[in-house]
C-alpha cells in the first residue's frame, strides 16, 4: 500500500490551443512554477481543431510545466465532422506531440488517477461532441481501479461529466449514469472532467457510497459562466477538497470539501 501524504493537484481543462487565452496560460504556468503541484491532470480539449500545429503547441506547453501530466482526449481533439475520413479512420494521426501523455495512469502516494475515454468518433445522434462511455472504456477503467493499491484514493479522469452538473454547457453523456454507478461501486472517489468550461464539485450518492463529480473551467477565450479557471485539489490522507482558482480579483475558494 502506498504511504499517504499531503498532495496538491492542478486540474485543468479545455485550453483549446487555437482559441487559447495567452494571459490565462501564462498565469497557469507561473503558478505551476511557483507552487510545484505533484501532478497536472488535463481533462481534454487541448486543441481547438485537432491540427498538428495545435497539438505541437499544446504538447510543448504541457512539457514545459515540468511536473507529471496525464491528458484526456476531448471532442475538439479529434478532427471535425467536415473531415469525415480522417475523423473515422485516422483520428489520432496528429497526436505525436502528446502521445506519451494521453490516458497516462498516475500513481502517487495514496492516490491513483485512472483514465476514462468519453469521446466517440461517431454516434447515433446529430451532436457528436457530447459524451459516450463505451463498454470497453468502462471495463478498462474498472480493471485499473481493481489493480490500484488498497486504500488509495481513486480519481477517474474523463473529458465529459458523466451526468449533468447544472452548468450552462451540457455533456449528455450516454451510459454516463450507469458508468458513474459502476465506478462508485468499484471504489472510485471522484470523477474529474471538463467540457462545460465552468468549475464545480458535486457529491453524488451511488452504490451506497459518495463519489464526487469535479469539473474544471477553461483557459481559453471560450468562457461561459466564470472567468478563465482551473481547480486546485488538496489531498490530505483520505480527505480532499477542491478550490476554484480564477484569473480575476477573487481569491481562490473551496467548491466543496
Amino acid at each position: 500500500m502506498s504511504e499517504a501524504r499531503a498532495l496538491k493537484l492542478f486540474h485543468v481543462s479545455d485550453v483549446h490551443f487555437g482559441a487559447e487565452d495567452p494571459a490565462a496560460i501564462a498565469w497557469f504556468s507561473e503558478l505551476v512554477t511557483a507552487e510545484k503541484p505533484d501532478a497536472v491532470i488535463m481533462t481534454g480539449d487541448l486543441t481547438m481543431r485537432a491540427t498538428k500545429d495545435e497539438f505541437q503547441r499544446g504538447g510543448d506547453w504541457l512539457r514545459s510545466l515540468g511536473v507529471p501530466v496525464t491528458l484526456e482526449v476531448g471532442n475538439h481533439d479529434i478532427p471535425y465532422y467536415w473531415d469525415p475520413f480522417r475523423r473515422l479512420f485516422a483520428p489520432y494521426q496528429r497526436y505525436a506531440a502528446v502521445e506519451t501523455m494521453i490516458e497516462k495512469p498516475l500513481d502517487l502516494p495514496g492516490l491513483t488517477v485512472v483514465p476514462l475515454k468519453t469521446t466517440a468518433r461517431a454516434q447515433w445522434r446529430w451532436n457528436w461532441s457530447k459524451g459516450r462511455v463505451s463498454p470497453g472504456s468502462l471495463q478498462r477503467a474498472l480493471a485499473m481501479i481493481a489493480d490500484a493499491p488498497k486504500d488509495n484514493l481513486i480519481f477517474v479522469a474523463a473529458h465529459h461529466p458523466l451526468i449533468e452538473a447544472g452548468t450552462t454547457g451540457t455533456a449528455r453523456t450516454r451510459h454516463g449514469d450507469s458508468a458513474l454507478t459502476a465506478l462508485a461501486d468499484a471504489g472510485g472517489h471522484a470523477v474529474l472532467s471538463g467540457h462545460v468550461h465552468d468549475p464545480f464539485d458535486i457529491p453524488i450518492d451511488r452504490a451506497g457510497r459518495t463519489v464526487r463529480m469535479i469539473g474544471a473551467g477553461t483557459l481559453s477565450k471560450r468562457t461561459r459562466g466564470s472567468p478563465p479557471a482551473f481547480n486546485e485539489i488538496r489531498i490530505d490522507g483520505g480527505n480532499f477538497e477542491t478550490l476554484a482558482r480564477t484569473l480575476s480579483s477573487e481569491p481562490k475558494h473551496v467548491l466543496n470539501g
